[in-house]
């Protein structure tokens, strides 16, 4: 009876992962994610690692692709389950980052997968916009307005993604978060 018990036993512990191997496979799909490594991701994620893994940051392995717009790879983590809106410490999400960096390919997804477009980080209350604005992004913000991101809203300064454009001397920016202010009002005093 002993040894059907520790045949049993061993049978069953081959079939749960330890948690050290989970925490290796959620760390190695974290690399694959930020390098943009499709066909070696998704053979990760067919090993059952949590799409949604998150590092010491709250960093998943979609924030890593959308960070370097690796839209195949932000594409492959959404249909495996990833949480669009999922936010590291500050706040952060996938579209502020792909926005920041100006990922259009990976904004125009994770919009169309019902990313908030409008979310703030806890830092700085800084939305995709106002980060795209800041940073001279002019195709990420002529994208995101296009999408209905709100070009009034303020950051935790009472700034918007207009008077950050502006600050930072993208004039092309700030002229054009400009004019789409301009034609609303015009639109509504009509």
């Amino acid at each position: 009876m002993l040894a059907l018990g520790m045949a049993l036993t061993v049978n069953l512990s081959g079939c749960s992962d330890s948690a050290e191997d989970m925490q290796e496979r959620g760390m190695e799909l974290l690399q694959l994610a930020e390098h943009g490594k499709v066909s070696a991701l998704d053979a990760l994620l067919k090993r059952d690692t949590d799409a949604n893994y998150r590092d010491s940051c709250h960093w998943t392995p979609l924030m890593k692709a959308a960070l370097n717009g690796h839209t195949d790879a932000v594409l492959h983590l959404l249909d495996a389950g990833a949480t669009v809106d999922a936010a590291d410490k500050g706040g952060y999400t996938g579209l502020m980052l792909a926005a920041s960096n100006n990922h259009v390919d990976s904004v125009k997804l994770l919009i169309d997968r019902g990313a908030m477009i409008d979310a703030k980080e806890h830092t700085q209350g800084f939305t995709a916009l106002i980060w795209a604005a800041q940073r001279g992004h002019r195709e990420a913000v002529e994208l995101l307005l296009a999408r209905g991101a709100d070009r009034r809203l303020p950051d935790f300064e009472g700034k918007t993604a207009a008077d950050r454009a502006a600050e930072e001397g993208h004039m092309q920016v700030q002229a054009l978060l400009t004019e789409q202010i301009a034609a609303a009002t015009a639109a509504v005093d009509s």
